[in-house]
């Protein structure tokens, strides 16, 4: 860890406090009377391996996809039984992972889901492109998901090769969508990626729009030091230009920036991050509580054996201090591209200016925020070092987690 992220860490948590995450495991998870609470669940099988993509998963195989998913409704109900009632809950979003290899089987853990909590803004699930077809859009739709996002990365032949995946058959992909509609249908791409220019995104982002989305998310390219993708990230300049000439076309096309880097039409909604607090189920899966942040094992076995047990699947617990879960806020709202004071007020019970005023003031003097009513506002500018950040952010704290996870199943510590 360096210097620079230390000392950014301490001014900004008020604390000289690292991240430490242990090996806690609660038997009850307090979320009982937290607002705004979303639910995630986490589907680790890939028909196909890429190399780039971070994210905890294997490859498919149907008894062991079957094994796992009967232990993830038993995790369901374990965590949905520490409460009376049914919960109501924001959204619900499937991740992976390629959930939709498990198409069969989607119903079954909503309606485990759908037994403790009361899902009142929708349901996500993440797809290849390769299982956008009329039979799996079918069963998801059966199963009650609303909303799609579909992993395109790109189009293009030429980067479609250079991330190692087929290039998506358009046409196939049209007249699926249009035989079985969805409330939102997002696609993601990748920018920065070595000599792309926004030509090349554009044509992304018009195609995706004429094939039938009315959302998409342009994600930059990260270089993990675990994977094993050859990728080189884009420099610096070309990235903030790339990203400025992205956002300035969308803007004149008239579509709605909802996040940092998604854009919509028709009031389109689609976010797997923007949650308050949630609870997290299957392999990798988070839980993000009032004081409190968690993740479960990466292992599938180590996963199952757990659930076998009737013990919670946590592998790290950080409990944090109060001004680690302002910045853990204020990080993932501005994901949004805007914090408002009123709801900083209610989910602390502190005023945000007097807690973080000279921060707040030097980002509206270097451009980066502007201030409407109650509530500061990222510039293009700001969206920038916001992307340049997370960046940073990613690779010198997630980066590692993950990459230990990747190998111990549960670690005694973990200091970040």
């Amino acid at each position: 860890m360096s210097i620079l992220t230390s000392i950014t860490r301490m001014w900004l948590t008020r604390t000289i406090q690292p991240f430490t995450f242990t090996a806690e495991n609660d038997r009850i998870l307090s979320y009982a009377d937290l607002d705004n609470l979303g639910l995630y669940v986490h589907i680790p099988f890939c028909a196909k391996i890429c190399d780039f993509c971070p994210y905890c998963k294997i490859p498919y195989d149907k008894n062991t996809c079957d094994r796992y998913i009967d232990h993830l409704i038993r995790e369901i109900h374990m965590v949905g039984e520490m409460h009376k009632g049914r919960k109501t809950v924001t959204s619900l979003y499937f991740g992976g992972g390629t959930p939709a290899l498990a198409a069969d089987r989607i119903g079954e853990i909503v309606q485990a889901l759908r037994e403790h909590f009361e899902i009142t803004e929708g349901i996500g699930l993440e797809l290849h492109p390769a299982n956008v077809n009329v039979k799996t859009l079918t069963k998801l739709k059966e199963a009650g998901v609303t909303r799609i996002s579909i992993g395109i990365q790109s189009f293009s032949g030429k980067y479609s090769s250079i991330l190692g995946r087929p290039t998506a058959d358009t046409e196939r992909l049209k007249k699926a969508l249009r035989e079985v509609p969805f409330e939102t249908v997002s696609m993601d791409f990748i920018f920065a990626l070595p000599e792309q220019t926004s030509e090349d995104l554009i044509r992304d982002i018009d195609t995706a729009f004429a094939i039938g989305a009315n959302h998409i998310a342009i994600y930059p390219f990260i270089d993990f030091t675990f994977t094993e993708s050859q990728v080189k990230a884009m420099p610096k300049k070309e990235k903030h230009r790339l990203l400025d000439q992205i956002t300035d076309y969308c803007e004149k096309k008239g579509l709605t920036r909802d996040s940092i880097w998604t854009f919509s039409s028709e009031n389109a909604h689609y976010s797997s991050m923007t949650r308050e607090n949630f609870l997290g189920f299957g392999c990798s899966a988070t839980t993000l509580l009032k004081d409190s942040f968690k993740i479960n094992t990466f292992d599938v076995e180590e996963y199952i054996r757990k659930i076998s047990r009737e013990e919670l699947p946590t592998s790290l617990t950080i409990r944090f201090t109060k001004g680690q879960r302002m910045v853990y806020w204020l990080f993932w709202t501005l994901y949004t591209t805007r914090v408002n004071c009123e709801e900083f007020r209610r989910f602390f019970g502190k005023d945000l200016k007097r807690e973080y005023g000279l921060e707040l003031s030097l980002a509206r003097v270097l451009g980066m925020l502007e201030k409407r009513g109650n509530t500061y506002i990222l510039t293009n500018q700001g969206a920038f070092y916001y992307h340049y950040y997370e960046n940073y952010y990613t690779l010198a704290y997630i980066d590692k987690m993950w990459g230990i996870l990747r190998k111990e199943a549960f670690p005694e510590t973990l200091i970040l």
